[in-house]
């Protein structure tokens, strides 16, 4: 059987307390669902922040300020900001996050730095240089095709293997099927990568319990879903981690030592 890490993504950057009344949007909220999580089982949180008016923001200060907060309430959850612009960043602006911040983690979506290669570039070297530990967001076979070119021609340093296979998609709504793992698996096994999967939809948990099976690293929560299979509201993020490391514990698996 396989051991695994568990990461939770509780808002995300579309989701607000209309979509579900226990999805965190103010810093106390996020605060409180990581301690929630980590107390779960946990290892790390996936940060996004809002601004006032509750949409999603790539301001370096309101991250610099959630990081600390979760770092202190959650001392030992690993944080990894994301630099998604959601239809609302350029590049640009996405760089200047990482500039500021040097985090020690962020996910990074190979085809959002693609509108602007030459400051893609930047951006990675720019990681490496800060010993940012880079996850590269995969939603298909053409991201994992760019990726391949960009480690050819060095737009991203081979050291960057760290990837996330998205599962399923927010908008048209498409729901993840566990099924859908293969192709990535199929499209990346010469490439030598560490992969973690997260999964749109109400099949969520059966798509994790997929990706354990198959070796691994997971991440759930409100970002990706807020649904039991039968279509239900979940609980909470921290009963969505729960429920997912229970259900891997009795198919064998182990959840790695933080």
């Amino acid at each position: 059987m396989a051991e695994y890490t568990l990461t939770v993504a509780p808002n995300g950057a579309r989701r607000g307390r209309d979509d579900h009344p226990e999805l965190p949007v103010t810093q106390d909220q996020i605060v409180a669902t990581a301690v929630a999580c980590k107390a779960a089982g946990a290892h790390g949180i996936h940060l996004h922040v809002r601004d006032a008016a509750g949409a999603h923001s790539l301001d370096a200060e309101r991250y610099r300020d959630a990081m600390a907060a979760v770092a202190d309430a959650a001392p030992g959850m690993a944080i990894q900001i994301t630099t998604e612009s959601a239809g609302l960043f350029n590049v640009a602006e996405q760089l200047d996050c990482l500039k500021a911040l040097r985090p020690a983690s962020a996910s990074v979506a190979l085809r959002e730095m693609a509108r602007e290669p030459d400051m893609a570039a930047q951006a990675y070297a720019l990681c490496a240089e800060a010993g940012t530990q880079v996850q590269h967001i995969l939603y298909g076979p053409s991201c994992v095709e760019l990726l391949r070119r960009w480690y050819v021609d060095g737009t991203v340093p081979n050291a960057m293997r760290d990837v996330i296979f998205v599962l399923g998609q927010y908008v048209p709504e498409v729901l993840a099927q566990p099924q859908d793992l293969q192709l990535f698996l199929a499209a990346t096994d010469d490439l030598n990568l560490n992969w973690t999967v997260c999964a749109f939809g109400r099949h969520e948990q059966a798509c994790l319990l997929a990706a354990i099976s198959a070796g691994g690293d997971v991440r759930i929560g409100f970002e990706n879903n807020i649904e039991t299979p039968s279509g239900d509201l979940l609980p909470d993020n921290a009963a969505s981690v729960a429920a997912l490391i229970t259900a891997a514990t009795a198919a064998g698996h182990t959840l790695k030592e933080s």
